[in-house]
């Protein structure tokens, strides 16, 4: 699963969304915000996380980070990051390339509040080098169980 399982599932789910493919990497925030021109609030990192047994996504503005206070209150446990190769497993995508669509285990997906500032935003799309824009409100629309406040700017 990469960046053609996303194609598909856009295709299905919101054909009139394009992929951004780059030839330069956007697989962390600094290099997603250089590569596509725009302030790094505007990248839409997915986190995969675990709260005890659980396993879900949140989707946060690229210079926001959980805020363990809030996270623990939201979902009733101190979340951690999934390894790498947990991630890629249960996603089917890379580290870097980490979204919220096409995914190969169905998982929550929540998108926290953070986003909300932006016209528009660009989370990553199955590859270290692919991307989507999208507004706010349409992301959490397809993807999201509901809106949460797990962040703070970092």
């Amino acid at each position: 699963m990469t960046v053609e399982t996303v194609r598909t599932w856009l295709a299905e789910h919101a054909p009139d969304l394009s992929l951004i493919e780059q030839s330069a990497s956007t697989a962390t925030v600094a290099e997603a915000a250089a590569t596509l021109g725009v302030e790094p609030g505007r990248i839409a990192k997915t986190l995969a996380l675990r709260v005890g047994e659980g396993v879900m996504l949140v989707v946060a503005r690229g210079d926001a980070r959980l805020d363990n206070p809030k996270t623990k209150a939201e979902f009733g446990g101190r979340a951690s990051m999934l390894g790498a190769e947990e991630a890629e497993a249960l996603t089917g995508h890379p580290v870097g390339g980490v979204c919220p669509f096409g995914l190969a285990t169905p998982l929550p997906v929540y998108c926290d509040v953070s986003i909300r500032g932006f016209d528009t935003v660009f989370p990553a799309a199955g590859s270290r080098t692919a991307s989507v824009e999208v507004e706010p409100e349409r992301l959490a629309g397809l993807v999201s169980q509901r809106w949460v406040d797990v962040c703070k700017l970092a």
